[in-house]
């Protein structure tokens, strides 16, 4: 089986396109590091919970819209060694000039690899 990364983050809603300009910068960075698919999810029908919800995880305000992302690998090994790869990548240094802006708060970013446990096709 595959290993997965999983992200949840606020994007303000005006960012959209910014977004998505971005993730279709970045997320080929992945599949050249070995990821075999990248997902960038818009959220849709994200309702309020009670106790615990996204929008609460990423503490997402009235005008932001929670996105779940998740990056398919074909191992963890394969991660590891890619997602290493990408911390030291200039490409991805928000110090670089010529890297465009985090279109969203990214110290509310809330992620995690997983091993997948069950798979069903």
């Amino acid at each position: 089986m595959s290993y997965i990364d999983g992200f949840v983050i606020a994007v303000p809603a005006a960012n959209k396109q910014n977004f998505i300009d971005y993730a279709r910068q970045f997320d080929p960075i992945f599949i050249e590091l070995g990821a075999l698919r990248v997902i960038e999810a818009w959220g849709d029908d994200v309702p309020d919970g009670k106790l615990t919800d996204f929008r609460k995880s990423v503490q997402a305000t009235s005008d932001e819209v929670v996105v779940f992302s998740w990056i398919e690998w074909p191992d963890k090994a394969t991660r590891d060694a890619g997602m290493k790869k990408m911390m030291e990548d200039p490409r991805m240094d928000p110090s670089n000039p010529d890297n465009p802006p985090m279109p969203f708060d990214g110290k509310r970013m809330i992620f995690g690899g997983f091993e997948p446990v069950v798979e069903i096709k």
